[in-house]
């Protein structure tokens, strides 16, 4: 049957009602008001032929794909049940199917919403300059060469290279770079970036159809459509039960010649501690860790993050703030250090470099009174100039004095991690300020404990940022393998590459971590700050605090623990059931009684899943 769009993600629910009011119709048309046996019967041949029908196409379908799954039995049990006139029987296998299969897809988030928030985040316009006047215009009709003006806090349409005015862009969901980098005459800007407040006027590099963003883009959808197939856990048990169900119920029929025993066998048979006690434990975990501040899209990624044996971090926003912080000040002789940090600080209050901000904040920290500056301005070339209590200060870049035979610069450090500044003071050397992206405070301790703990054994980095800066963060948090400088597709081959042997969890945070996210096995976003990685991760913890990460690890621990005692659990009681339907001791009705009863005992272990558990987090 092919069920209109609206309809088909809520098919299994619609069953489950149709099921539910048919039954309940049966048994108040047969012994409440003692109508006919075919008037009773006619809710029960709705309940076959609205969800029936369904269930079985689908299971036919999977069969044709070789897909033996653990609702195959029940599929049986139907058919079987309409063949031997057996409709109740046959409509509460229904009810339990669709029930238990209503019950999985709850939360499940859609890989094509991915898509959409990421063409929802792109303008759909842009404002062309054509002489001194400007006309907005699909991005589509954008060609190389065209003049373009993108005003404050506007989304960049395609990319190109600035040619009037001076200012800030945040690129930090596409690079991975924590901050704004500033713009200028002869600047590239890339679609997808945010601008500051400043207008900027650029010329158009590429088409939008070529422009950075539309590359994620396509990245994105080819990662959507080759995401890897994962055996569920239901599946998995399902695989040994199924045919030993199966069997029983053959031999039952043969050596008795009774179709009523192979038929009750299989009703009691179905394995609705797979179809409905594990999806119950699955959703009880999902309600503990929203309440946890983690919230589970994708079912599934609860029962196979256990499996996973390589962790893949991206570095910021993930591993670190996401915030420049000074780390290093290096004082030529001379001066002292809270001197030129009080200069350098009253002449950065008057910049919009990223840097100034933690140079400020250590300002602060320090309890230094700011003195005025003035005559501050930024030559080309030059850096941030200015007189501050008369001494002219000089903030520039290592590169900007190179050559200038400047006194002092004999004292100048050698070249590290991370980035920096150069402070020249009155025509001398003064200092060099070193700047890291601080890491999380717990992040140490978090991947430390990943591998003995939660049997992780390859722990990387997967970054767009530079080589320098990250590595100098893997030093401080004991992480040995490292592939900076990555680009979205990079990443996205990686960590293919990685799945490919094994199961995989990535972390990360921006919009250049979402086709990752989608091709390993289990995708969490930290922080979600970005709409695109929330759709695209299995999991989102929502104040990217490590912890929750190593919480939300626990949590799947636990639930399948749950799960699996409730399921071989109940495939036990099962296999007694069956062998006394098999005797003869149980009919088809009975044996759906007895199902029921096997469910309950089931349902109620996995609702232990959302209970808080006295253990949630290990890292010390």
């Amino acid at each position: 049957m092919n069920w209109p769009a609206w309809l088909r993600r809520w098919k299994n629910g619609i069953i489950v009602g149709i099921a539910v009011a048919g039954i309940t119709a049966h048994l108040v048309l047969r012994f409440g008001v003692n109508a006919s046996p075919a008037l009773s019967r006619l809710p029960l041949l709705i309940i076959l032929v609205a969800g029936g029908v369904p269930l079985v196409l689908e299971l036919l379908r999977k069969v044709w794909r070789r897909e033996f799954g653990s609702d195959l039995l029940a599929g049986i049990s139907i058919v079987t049940s309409v063949l031997l006139g057996e409709y109740l029987a046959g409509s509460i296998v229904v009810l339990m199917l669709s029930g238990g299969e209503a019950l999985e897809s709850y939360a499940l988030g859609s890989a094509s919403s991915v898509l959409r928030a990421l063409a929802k985040r792109m303008p759909s316009t842009a404002h062309r300059k054509k002489w001194s006047e400007l006309e907005d215009v699909g991005v589509e009709e954008i060609a190389v060469g065209d003049v373009l003006v993108i005003y404050p806090h506007e989304i960049c349409p395609v990319d190109g290279t600035v040619l009037e005015g001076n200012g800030l862009m945040n690129e930090a969901f596409l690079t991975g770079e924590p901050f704004e980098i500033k713009k200028a005459p002869g600047s590239t800007v890339i679609s997808g970036a945010v601008n500051g407040g400043t207008a900027l006027t650029f010329t158009a590099t590429r088409q939008a159809v070529d422009s950075r963003y539309a590359k994620i883009m396509e990245v994105m959808r080819e990662s959507e459509q080759n995401q890897p197939r994962m055996r569920r856990l239901g599946d998995q048990l399902g695989a040994f039960y199924t045919p030993v169900a199966g069997g029983i119920a053959i031999l039952a029929w043969i050596i008795s010649g009774d179709p009523i025993r192979f038929l009750a066998v299989l009703v009691i048979a179905t394995p609705c501690p797979l179809l409905i006690a594990i999806p119950i434990a699955v959703i009880g975990s999902i309600s503990l860790a929203a309440r946890r501040s983690i919230i589970i899209r994708n079912p599934g990624a609860l029962e196979q993050v256990g499996g996973c044996r390589t962790a893949i971090f991206d570095k910021t926003g993930t591993l670190t703030y996401g915030e420049p912080k000074l780390t290093d000040q290096v004082i030529a002789p001379g001066f002292k250090r809270k001197e030129v940090l009080t200069l350098t600080a009253a002449l950065e209050l008057y910049s919009k470099h990223p840097l100034a901000t933690a140079i400020l904040r250590q300002a602060k920290a320090d309890n230094l009174t700011l003195p005025p500056a003035s005559e501050v301005s930024e030559p080309p070339g030059q850096g941030l100039v200015g007189i501050v209590s008369g001494r002219r200060v000089r903030v520039t870049g290592r590169n900007k004095i190179a050559g200038q035979n400047l006194p002092g610069a004999e004292h100048l450090p050698p070249v590290t991690g991370g980035l920096e500044c150069v402070i020249v003071i009155d025509g001398r050397f003064a200092a060099t300020y070193r700047l890291h992206d601080a890491p999380r405070a717990e992040g140490a301790t978090f991947i430390r404990h990943l591998g003995p703990r939660h049997q992780f054994e390859k722990i990387m980095i997967l970054s767009g940022d530079r080589e320098s800066e990250v590595r100098h963060l893997a030093g401080q948090l004991g992480i040995r393998e490292v592939h900076a400088e990555q680009s979205p597709e990079q990443k996205l081959a990686m960590v293919r590459q990685e799945t490919g042997r094994g199961g995989t969890l990535y972390v990360g945070d921006g919009i250049n971590d979402a086709p990752a996210m989608l091709a390993a096995t289990v995708g969490v976003a930290v922080g979600g700050n970005s709409d695109i990685t929330a759709e695209a991760a299995d999991a989102v913890v929502m104040d990217g605090n490590l912890e929750k990460v190593d919480e939300f690890l626990h949590i799947s621990r636990r639930m399948r623990t749950i799960a699996l005692q409730s399921a071989i659990g109940g495939m036990a009681l099962s296999l007694g059931g069956m062998i006394f339907a098999a005797a003869g001791y149980l009919s088809p009705v009975a044996g759906a009684v007895s199902q029921e009863i096997i469910d309950v005992l089931a349902v109620l272990n996995a609702l232990r899943a959302a209970w808080p558990p006295r253990v949630i987090s290990d890292m010390r």
